[in-house]
């Protein structure tokens, strides 16, 4: 069933204050203020090295940040990597698909989905492949069930990558490039699988350089420039009267094809 999309005032899954990230010497993050409320499609926007990546890392941790605060599902995290007990729990219920499929080449595709709840959340076997089956039909790969995934396309390994994210039953889910390292007729399959889990409600944040996409599923656009938050807004807004002029440069260098 198709949920609502988050109304005004919805309470925030993510809540970034003054968030600062730092690689050495170099500001990666700077003073990022961000929200994501429960069921909203929020698209990260932005040249190559502009902190897309490393802002969504941020969230389930993958990358620790050096000053601010970060709470992810009223779990606080805190700078530097503490509060390990806090970003266990996040990590359980946000969901993250890579530019790489990292999938285990030596376990089928089915294998792949359901190694993680039955690892972590203690399922049984049988529930486990009950529902794997139902996620890659969702994505529209149980057929390839059974197969390893070097048997399969980039943009078939991609949606298992996918259905293993789902299988953990995440609140959240985070997509780093999931299209780039992929051919072009490849890429398509997967944002359709994606533009799914957008219309039935599932919280996304997503990093891309698919602008069309972008248009198409975002409630809400942040456009990123050298560590910091420029512009976001609707994407009509964002990408049709744009009111800063990094944003109205990267955008005309990206759309002019």
């Amino acid at each position: 069933m198709t949920q609502q999309k988050p109304q005004a005032g919805a309470e925030p899954i993510v809540r970034m204050n003054k968030l600062n990230k730092h690689f050495g010497d170099f500001h990666v993050l700077k003073d990022i203020d961000l929200s994501v409320a429960t069921g909203e499609v929020v698209v990260v926007i932005g040249a190559s090295g502009s902190g897309k990546s490393t802002l969504i890392r941020c969230v389930n941790g993958l990358e620790e940040f050096q000053q601010g605060e970060l709470d992810v599902d009223d779990n606080p995290l805190l700078p530097d990597g503490k509060a390990t007990q806090a970003l266990q729990k996040i990590r359980t219920e946000v969901g993250m698909v890579f530019q790489q499929f990292n999938l285990f080449p030596h376990l089928s595709v089915l294998d792949n989905v359901i190694l993680a709840p039955m690892k972590v959340r203690g399922q049984d076997r049988e529930t486990a492949v009950a529902t794997g089956e139902r996620l890659l039909e969702r994505v529209g790969i149980s057929d390839q069930m059974h197969k390893y995934p070097t048997q399969l396309s980039g943009g078939q390994q991609q949606r298992v990558a996918l259905a293993r994210a789902l299988a953990m039953e995440p609140r959240l889910m985070l997509f780093d490039e999931p299209t780039s390292a992929l051919d072009p007729e490849m890429i398509g399959e997967v944002l359709d699988a994606m533009r799914e889990l957008a219309n039935d409600g599932m919280t996304m944040m997503i990093v891309t350089h698919e602008m069309g996409f972008a248009r198409e599923v975002a409630d809400r656009v942040i456009f990123i420039d050298k560590g910091r938050i420029v512009e976001e807004g609707p994407p009509e807004t964002i990408f049709d009267q744009p009111t800063e002029a990094p944003t109205q440069s990267f955008l005309a260098r990206v759309l002019k094809h």
